[in-house]
């Protein structure tokens, strides 16, 4: 049993009390000691992702307790991928926030550093109710980040997000509580092997349970109609908060992916695939929305956050065929739609920052500071953003659309993930000639309450610090590594895929070969298109 396994939840959980008890007055040291925390969480990231590349699935039980009693988590290829993930795109959030938007209101760096605990924690727990105590680590946080430099727009919307995500929270423990009910485990391994045995009275108050969680996942993963609280938040969040919160949705697709496709998978008893006729008619329903969004606002972090929920509209269709191949789709849009959406809020930021009153409103105005580098590093955002070959969101789009080709549901998912497409690259295609091409003196007109102090919106404006630069040349760069790496990363998806699809090799892991022989198939089969 590897101890390294718990450190990526110890580790934010340690430095965040250092920060709040030892240096809550000393930003300077703060920003020392929260990078080199996150750039350890990144190396313990890859560590694990090197581990579980073996292909085994690694339980850790915490306090020595056995499995289904004692607390667990576990590490495989899916959490190792996403552990990574959040480590990389926190390493690139903290390098820029640390450029000046730490310092706008008090303990951003424990905040954040407990954010990555919850975070982390939920990719790792192999118990159900232990991934709503990581779910509400994870807000508890987000709140505190989200309200980060005040203002009134942004209190607005916090209170919003507050209030949906409480709604949320209750619907999560009625679910967890049917399915204890019901069951009598909440461990994720345990619920797979007695699902298929619970009584013929019980399934429904079963099925209520799994259709609960799917409801509150579905919330946080922004899929429509439960969408319209991100929109709202992410334009109103400060923008390395809201790049962060890139991954906050993808939490939600985790676990449609952890507990529909594996828990209540293809050989959950007459629970098998509850989940299925729900999603992908969502997520096309998504698609249409998001794009809407994006074409119909005036507003660049609006147009960025329909963005993200029409991305969110992509990835679900690919989670919601339950296959190896939409779940291999799925996985490779997860990274790239991360660290694109990331990369966009980040520029994003800096475009509105030296443009005056105008702030972020799609209108005319003086040249941004360093106009040829933001407009680059934005037309390749924008670009991969959209699916445009021949960065890595077109490989993305290929992937789901191939996945899709023998579903009932194909026709609706080619033209709409091809039509919605259009008119994104329509809308990004009018924000960036409006933002960099049609420059003018600057504009009138308020600046936002509790947006960031703009620079002069004039050709002497300050040149951005190179780290902040970095940061963002490094998120959009990715998509740039994942083209180039498809081939490996696609058969890493594929191998990843295929693990989530085999419950007998998790349950054997977690329980033991006994546990596993009591259910039916074949070992090592993974069921779905």
């Amino acid at each position: 049993m590897s101890h390294w396994i718990v450190a990526p939840i110890i580790l934010p959980a340690f430095t965040a009390a250092f920060l709040v008890m030892a240096l809550r007055h000393d930003l300077a040291r703060q920003r020392i000691v929260s990078f080199g925390a996150t750039a350890l969480l990144l190396a313990v990231a890859v560590g694990l992702f090197a581990l579980a590349g073996d292909g085994a699935v690694r339980p850790y039980l915490l306090g020595n307790w056995p499995a289904p009693f004692g607390i667990v988590l576990v590490l495989d290829r899916l959490s190792a991928l996403m552990l990574l993930l959040t480590a990389f795109l926190a390493l690139a959030v903290l390098v820029y926030a640390c450029e000046g938007w730490d310092a706008k209101g008090r303990h951003f760096h424990p905040l954040f550093q407990f954010q990555l605990m919850g975070l982390c924690g939920a990719f790792l727990t192999g118990d159900a109710f232990n991934l709503f105590v990581f779910f509400e680590v994870m807000l508890i946080a987000s709140y505190g980040l989200m309200l980060h430099g005040g203002g009134a727009p942004r209190l607005k919307a916090g209170f919003q997000y507050v209030a949906i995500n409480l709604v949320g929270s209750t619907l999560f423990l009625f679910a967890v509580g049917l399915i204890y009910a019901t069951t009598g485990t909440l461990n994720m391994a345990d619920i797979a092997l007695k699902a298929p045995q619970v009584a013929a009275g019980d399934v429904a108050l079963l099925r209520t349970g799994a259709l609960l969680l799917l409801l509150v996942f579905a919330l946080k993963a922004a899929l429509v109609p439960l969408h319209w609280w991100l929109p709202t938040t992410y334009a109103a969040a400060p923008a390395p908060v809201a790049a962060l919160f890139a991954i906050m949705t993808k939490v939600g697709a985790y676990s449609i992916i952890r507990i529909h496709a594996m828990v209540f998978g293809p050989e959950a008893g007459e629970l098998a695939n509850a989940a299925e006729p729900w999603i992908v008619p969502a997520a096309l329903l998504t698609l249409a929305v998001g794009a809407i969004g994006v074409v119909a606002t005036r507003r660049l972090l609006d147009l960025v956050a329909f963005a993200a929920v029409w991305s969110m509209g992509s990835l679900l269709v690919a989670v919601g065929l339950f296959g190896p191949r939409g779940l291999t789709a799925a996985l490779y849009y997860t990274v790239h739609s991360t660290i694109a959406t990331a990369g966009l809020f980040l520029l994003a930021d800096m475009v509105m920052r030296h443009r005056g009153q105008l702030a972020d409103r799609l209108s005319s105005a003086a040249p941004v500071a360093q106009a040829a580098l933001v407009s680059g590093l934005f037309f390749l955002a924008a670009i991969a953003m959209a699916g445009l070959p021949p960065l890595s969101g077109f490989i993305g789009k290929l992937l789901i659309l191939d996945a899709a080709r023998e579903a009932p549901s194909a026709a609706w998912v080619w033209s709409l993930v091809l039509a919605t497409s259009l008119v994104v690259i329509i809308g990004f295609s009018r924000a960036g000639s409006v933002l960099f091409w049609k420059t003018e003196a600057a504009g009138a007109g308020p600046l936002p309450a509790g947006s960031a102090a703009p620079g002069p919106a004039a050709a002497g404006a300050p040149r951005w610090p190179a780290s902040a630069v970095l940061a963002v040349a490094v998120l959009i760069g990715g998509t740039g590594a994942l083209t180039l790496f498809a081939g490996p990363a696609t058969a890493t998806f594929e191998a990843t895929a295929a693990q989530v699809l085999d419950v007998r090799g998790y349950v054997a892991a977690v329980l033991g070969p006994e546990a596993a022989a009591q259910l039916g198939g074949a070992p090592g089969v993974a069921l779905g298109r």
